[in-house]
């Protein structure tokens, strides 16, 4: 009988280290050794780091990426969503400035027919986290016990919790590893840690936004499609429906970077007042997950089944009743009074002509230093503080009207961070010619660009 490879078997490290360094195919049981080693303490962190720089610079194959993604699953608890009704469906993106897409998405999915239990993380670097963003509704709980977890997924369809502490614990060692021995950026380390979170939280169907450009963490389209192509097939491998849009993170997506603000804008884009290219993106990752799950039959369908959730007012019924569920206070949010912060500032155009480009990350630095973002998990923000944009790209602009608004905590912040966001615009005479939001969609099948698909999107 042959021997299993998840049987537990005893490698030497420094040989595996070799192995990969040399350019070496690592099986199941070298894996698994590794990272039970990583958990237990058995392997040192200067071996693992060994190892990992050996991966970054060598790289693993497809089914080690497998391997790796599926020992990263095992290695702590895995969400069981069989018991809960209906098609469980996710959404994740891969980080970008004033994306709030998931505010809106979730609750369009949710009244069109699935059933989102989604587990979310905490803002770190330049990225907002969706659990912080909720926490800027008074009284909203991100931990909910497993009985009222299944009751709110029966009777809203609509869960949002932050990550379990037992979940993809590996995952949680090795970015700790990586982000200190700058080995982040491995395209089958970052597909590894994202599939293995997504795999172990349950769904049926992910969909994913892989972003490029300043604001986000591949630097360029091509890139971004080669990390979604090797996401896309993990998922396919462990028996998802899966598919990843690319979109541009050049410019700030929609008009709010920060906490409450983001909130407010998701609030503002279900009542029907939405910034274009936050609805549009909002929609099509709403309608990629109707369309896989196959209650629609068709991406343009899907699209116009999530647009007609917004149009009558479903989605915001849905997000509302989802933010009361789990103990916030809407109040404020339906009424007015929501955005507290203590000093708001205006900052004017300087020129006329048109609003050319806005520096992603420049915005992500200014917001993080007026206090809603951390450097450490452990940190504190500020959820009133950020920016609202009056004008995205391409606009139209005189000179002295309202370019945008900075929320701060002193006037002295405020005044620092509309010197340095005027520093991140760029001006012109002409109108700009602006790339497409969606650079194209990834499936199982290959890549559609744009031009395949803007018809769809309408």
């Amino acid at each position: 009988m042959t021997e299993p490879d998840f049987v537990k078997r005893d490698f030497i490290m420094c040989d595996l280290i070799a192995k990969k360094r040399d350019g070496g195919e690592f099986g199941a049981a070298e894996i698994e050794f590794w990272l039970r080693g990583v958990l237990d303490g058995s392997i040192p962190d200067y071996q693992t780091t060994a190892l990992l720089m050996a991966i970054y610079f060598r790289g693993l194959s497809e089914h080690e990426t497998f391997l790796l993604t599926d020992a990263i699953v095992r290695s702590g608890d895995v969400l069981d969503l069989s018991h809960i009704p209906g098609c469980k469906a996710d959404k994740h993106s891969t980080g970008g400035v004033g994306d709030k897409t998931t505010l809106i998405a979730m609750p369009l999915a949710a009244v069109c027919g699935l059933t989102i239990v989604k587990m979310s993380g905490r803002s770190l670097g330049k990225t907002g986290g969706t659990a912080d963003k909720l926490e800027s509704v008074p009284g909203f709980r991100l931990t909910l016990e497993p009985a009222d977890l299944q009751h709110q997924a029966e009777a809203e369809r609509l869960v949002l919790i932050t990550q379990s502490s037992n979940l993809t614990p590996a995952d949680k060692r090795l970015y700790a590893l990586r982000d200190l021995t700058s080995t982040v950026d491995s395209l089958p380390l970052i597909a590894a840690s994202v599939m293995s979170k997504k795999i172990a939280a349950g769904a049926d169907v992910i969909v994913l936004d892989v972003k490029f450009g300043r604001g986000a963490f591949m630097p360029d389209a091509a890139n971004a499609v080669k990390l979604a192509e090797l996401m896309v097939e993990l998922g396919r491998q462990a028996g998802r429906k899966i598919a990843a849009l690319i979109t541009s993170m050049e410019a700030p997506l929609g008009r709010a970077v920060g906490n409450a603000l983001e909130v407010w804008e998701a609030a503002e884009t279900l009542r029907g007042y939405g910034a274009p290219d936050l609805r549009l993106l909002s929609l099509a990752l709403t309608g990629e997950q109707l369309y896989l799950a196959g209650l629609a039959e068709t991406r343009r369908q899907g699209f116009r089944l999530a647009a007609q959730a917004l149009e009558d007012g479903r989605g915001l019924t849905k997000f509302l009743r989802f933010l009361r569920a789990q103990g916030g206070d809407t109040a404020k949010l339906e009424q007015g009074g929501f955005l507290l912060a203590k000093t708001v500032l205006v900052v004017r155009a300087p020129r006329g002509g048109y609003l050319q480009a806005v520096d992603a990350a420049r915005v992500a630095g200014i917001v993080q230093h007026l206090g809603a973002g951390r450097l450490r998990v452990e940190d504190k923000i500020d959820h009133q503080v950020g920016v609202w944009f009056d004008k995205q790209c391409g606009d139209k602009l005189t000179s002295g009207e309202p370019l945008a608004h900075i929320y701060a905590e002193s006037e002295e912040q405020a005044k620092a961070a509309a010197a340095a966001l005027l520093s991140a615009c760029t001006f012109s005479d002409t109108l700009p010619e602006l790339p497409p939001l969606i650079y194209g969609v990834v499936t199982t099948e290959g890549f559609i660009p744009w031009t395949e698909l803007q018809q769809d999107y309408q």
